[in-house]
């Protein structure tokens, strides 16, 4: 482990997170930082996918720590920035992140303080740990080829349904509420998709799922304890199969995603993997996601990159 306290930093601010309170109360929030933390900067977010080319110029001019300030979409958007053509862009840079978003599941997970205060506290006082980050390489909606970074949960299926749903919805109903009700709306058209897929480069299995998810950490969807076993240090994903679930069934089993007992429902199946790689059936349109964003479709590839990242 290496001391946190001292390094650079570069805070991406996403405006627009927590409903666009953050516009509002981020000038009081770095008065804050600034008893924290001796040398930072900040930057603002414009636009979707702002916060990649933000945190990659940082970098690039000497940042050693990027620090998200906005939800597990913003969380994202940064830990992108750290990649460039599939490499690093500065080895052993350090990423944090103030919760400020509609989830911010991947906060959660960590036990990162909601309130300003505690989290600017945590990134001036904790020491950095390695952090494992997911990458999928995926299929774009026009038949191109895609790839994708994440630190929390990925997967494919209903899921990238709920998280498609929760993005068009604008989240107005926050973190909570927004995925309830739009697991209630999938639920109600979603039609189990069969997919083929392979773990760690085995052979090929076909089952009729619900969802797939791919756990680094353990929290998605708001407080669904999805990978209760998870860990974003131990090199592998956590994969969490929900069969061919009836509609009745899928929302039964809701509670035992919010209290962490999902892996024992009969028709879920758990795996701890370095690799997932899936298609759909012929003529299936099976949407994936990666940290509540959803960025294409099946085939993809999921694959573990051991402590890529400083955690701080």
């Amino acid at each position: 482990m290496t001391t946190a306290a001292g390094l650079k930093t570069l805070f991406v601010v996403n405006p627009r997170s927590a409903g666009g309170k953050t516009r509002k109360v981020w000038p009081a929030m770095e008065k804050i930082a600034a008893q924290h933390i001796r040398d930072f900067e900040t930057k603002l977010t414009e636009g979707p996918n702002h916060a990649t080319e933000l945190a990659r110029a940082g970098l690039r001019a000497g940042a050693e720590r990027i620090v998200s300030v906005g939800g597990d979409g913003t969380n994202n958007e940064v830990v992108n920035g750290f990649f460039e053509n599939g490499n690093l862009v500065k080895p052993g840079a350090a990423f944090g992140t103030v919760p400020r978003g509609t989830g911010c599941d991947f906060a959660r997970g960590r036990g990162i303080p909601r309130d300003p205060a505690g989290a600017f506290a945590r990134l001036a006082g904790t020491t950095t740990t390695p952090l494992d980050v997911g990458r999928i390489d995926y299929t774009t909606e026009t038949g191109g080829r895609g790839v994708r970074y994440f630190v929390n949960i990925a997967g494919f299926g209903a899921n990238g349904d709920v998280v498609n749903r929760v993005n068009r919805s604008g989240k107005k109903l926050g973190g909570f509420l927004s995925f309830l009700t739009a697991t209630v709306g999938s639920l109600a058209t979603y039609v189990n998709p069969k997919v083929t897929f392979s773990v760690d480069g085995g052979p090929e299995e076909s089952a009729i799922i619900n969802s797939v998810l791919v756990c680094n950490g353990q929290y998605c969807g708001g407080g669904m304890k999805a990978g209760p076993d998870a860990k974003v240090d131990d090199g592998a994903f956590d994969i969490t199969l929900i069969g061919n679930m009836t509609r009745i069934e899928a929302l039964l089993s809701g509670r035992l995603l919010y209290n962490g007992k999902i892996l024992t429902h009969p028709k879920v199946r758990h795996y701890r993997v370095k690799t997932i790689t899936a298609r759909a059936a012929e003529g299936d349109i099976v949407l994936v996601e990666a940290d509540g964003e959803q960025p294409g479709i099946l085939p993809a590839t999921y694959t573990i990159v051991p402590g890529a990242l400083r955690l701080t």
